[in-house]
Parts: C-alpha cells; sequence; structure tokens
C-alpha cells in the first residue's frame, strides 16, 4: 500500500497512540523527537486510564518508557501487518465510538439525495439537479434549532423536499449514533471494510474529538467513518448496518493532546485533505473544513453526553464531513463509489495522515480482541 502523501513526520506536540507489541500486546506509546516511547505502566494500563489523568502531560514527561524505533519505521512497517506484527493500532481502547452525521450543508443536501434516490446512484443525478434548485447554498449559514431554520423547514416541507435528514441537520436535534465498539476500530495502514451487499460507498474523512467521562474534550485525532451510501439511502432503519461492520471504522494515527499551541478553536479551523488511490489508475481528491461545520464541535459533544447519557471510560467522537463525492467513475451518472484496493490517505497538517486500504468487511481480519481479551492480556502482564 503506497500512500500519495508524507505520512511519517507529525509536527512538535503531545501525541499518544496504542501499537500492538508483536509477541506481546497492546502498548500505550508517545512520541519523542520522532520515536515512539512505549509508556505503559500500572498507573495508566490503558488509553482510558492515560486520558483520565489529571496532568497528562506532567505523567507523559515523568516517565522514561522504551524506545520503539522511529515513527517512520514504525508506520511504514503497519501497512497491512500481520496480526501479531508490531504495528500502530487504533488510538483509543475502553472508549465508547460515537459519530455525529449531516452536520455540514453540503453532505446534507447529498443525503437527501440519497434519500430520494434510494440508494440507486443512477438516480442520483436528476434529483441532485431538482434539489440544487430548490435548496442551493441556502442552508449554509444557517444555525440549526434557530427561527430561521424554521422557516427553512417550512418552506421545504411546501415543496415536497423535507427529510430526515434535513431535520438533524437543521433541526435542534444532532444526529449521533454508535459508529463502531470499544476497541472495534482499525488504525493507521489496517484494511478498511466495505459490506459486501453495497455497491455505492464512499470514504468520509473526518475530524474525531477526544473526550473524557466528565465530558471535556482533551485532543482529536482523525477518522475514516466508512459510509455505504445505497444501503443508508434504502432506509434510515439499515444506519446500524450500513454503519457499525468489521472494521469499517478507522481513527488515527494518533491523539494530539490539546496545549498552547493546538486547541478546540484549533480543531475548529482544520482543514482535511482526502486522496483516493485506485489499482485501476483512478484518482479522487477532496477536502473538508471544519470552518463549515453547521453545529459546533462542542454542541456536538454536548448532545452526545449529559445527564442523559454519561460515558465512564469517556469516547471518541466522529464531527462528520462536508465531502460527498459526485465524480463519475464508472460511467456518466454513476457517481463515485470504491474499487477494492483503493488506498485512502486522509491528512490535516496538524493531524498527521491517516491512510488506509479498501477491502470487503468479509476479508478484513476479523475482529477478535476485545475487552475482555485485553483485560486479560493486561493481567497477565502484572499490570492490572
Amino acid at each position: 500500500m503506497a500512500s500519495r502523501m508524507n505520512d511519517f513526520s507529525l509536527p512538535q506536540g503531545l501525541w499518544l497512540g496504542r501499537v500492538w507489541r508483536a509477541g506481546i500486546g497492546p502498548a500505550l506509546v508517545t512520541i519523542r523527537a520522532d520515536h515512539v516511547y512505549d509508556i505503559t505502566s500500572k498507573a495508566a494500563p490503558t488509553m482510558r486510564d492515560l486520558l483520565e489523568l489529571p496532568d497528562i502531560a506532567g505523567f507523559v514527561a515523568n516517565i522514561q518508557g522504551e524506545d520503539l524505533g522511529s515513527y517512520a519505521s514504525l508506520a511504514a512497517a503497519s501497512v497491512e501487518a500481520g496480526a501479531d506484527a508490531t504495528r500502530l493500532l487504533a488510538p483509543c481502547d475502553l472508549q465508547a465510538i460515537k459519530a455525529c452525521g449531516v452536520t455540514f450543508a453540503r453532505s446534507m443536501i447529498e443525503r437527501v439525495i440519497e434519500e430520494r434516490a434510494a440508494g440507486n446512484p443512477a438516480l442520483a443525478a436528476e434529483i441532485r439537479i431538482r434539489v440544487a434548485g430548490v435548496i442551493g447554498d441556502s442552508l449554509r449559514d444557517l444555525i440549526p434549532g434557530s427561527d430561521k431554520a424554521a422557516k427553512v423547514k417550512s418552506l421545504l416541507q411546501a415543496e415536497g423536499l423535507w427529510s430526515q435528514y434535513l431535520e438533524v441537520g437543521i433541526g435542534p436535534d444532532a444526529e449521533v449514533f454508535t459508529k463502531a465498539q470499544p476497541m472495534a476500530a482499525v488504525g493507521y495502514g489496517a484494511l478498511v471494510g466495505l459490506h459486501p451487499i453495497s455497491k455505492w460507498n464512499n470514504p468520509e474523512p473526518e475530524v474525531v474529538l477526544v473526550v473524557t467521562s466528565t465530558g471535556q474534550i482533551i485532543g482529536a485525532t482523525l477518522g475514516n467513518d466508512v459510509n455505504l451510501r445505497d444501503v443508508e439511502g434504502r432506509s434510515a432503519l439499515l444506519l446500524g448496518k450500513a454503519k457499525d461492520n468489521n472494521a469499517a471504522a478507522s481513527i488515527g494515527p494518533l491523539i494530539r493532546i490539546f496545549d498552547d499551541n493546538f486547541s478546540l478553536d484549533t480543531v475548529r479551523g482544520l482543514e482535511l485533505s482526502l486522496t483516493v488511490t485506485g489499482e485501476d489508475g483512478f484518482l479522487l481528491q477532496g477536502h473538508s473544513s471544519m470552518r463549515q461545520i453547521s453545529r459546533d464541535p462542542a454542541d456536538l459533544v454536548a448532545q452526545t453526553r449529559g445527564r442523559h447519557h454519561q460515558y465512564p471510560d469517556g469516547f471518541v467522537l466522529y464531527c462528520g464531513t462536508m465531502f460527498s463525492p459526485v465524480q463519475d467513475r464508472d460511467g456518466p451518472g454513476q457517481g463515485f463509489t470504491h474499487h477494492l484496493g483503493d488506498v485512502v490517505s486522509i491528512s490535516a497538517p496538524d493531524l498527521g495522515v491517516l491512510t488506509n486500504t479498501v477491502r470487503l468487511s468479509t476479508e478484513a481480519p476479523e475482529w477478535q480482541f476485545g475487552t475482555g481479551a485485553l483485560m486479560r492480556n493486561l493481567a497477565a502482564r502484572g499490570l492490572l
């Protein structure tokens, strides 16, 4: 698997991640002078425990750790690595893996089109023209739940264009769903999986927020919320089938913890780039700008966690994307869909690069190392 970007450099900052160490198991790591250091300890045997510490930076600075070699070497070795090979893992472990959808005006319009086309890409181009003629860019500056948004809702209903996607896009309540189970996400270099029933799908480049058990946003990373447009487009009740499959959630490469040089305000201004390179020579490039998100990231977290729902192990939260590809790949009017073997790279200067190769979820390695396996492994190593 070859990336079209420099996957092996990270800006200065406090970086935390997880690595599978051959013959040992999962380890917590940090980056020092471009080298990866194992900082797993009894005080913080899991990423959940590490992120709950009152002074993460101080803890990391005062632990010696074990040098595992350069980050560049580890990232290169992580590409489609074997089950017991030393490799990068998704940087979260016990945290719930949540996601928000329809948080950008552009993707919101595409979700309406998916619903109208009932998952049929051949109908999408015609519907896209009609919907754009009525909606245009009028949704871009709307504040969800506002009086103006309610008026737009009435106008769209009169045109017969109201949709469940517009309801969560400009209504008071955000769409929040479970993307994957704890320990199920894959990391840099791993295969990402498409359910074999899907014939119309695409990557979704997103910022992933890292949130503690108290609801504090303490860092961020990148994510690919693999999207099955035909499955979800057929019915919103198929969201679970469309979203939660083997290797369908990619997160990484590492978590960058907030500090004086990287904060939630930085996240609000992030520009994400996406490249899809096919074995057939096809090249797709796209981007997603956090400046154009319709709901503030802090609001998304507040709608996820509150008196109505707690997360004692914290959670990570995909923030949604404005990227909805319409570039034809297989024929006029067919739009974009993945081919097996596509290499997907998602990048942001402040967060590095997340690269994965697309396969079927039935072809990706089976998910076998869950929470129980993690606890048994840590106990056997004397860390619990």
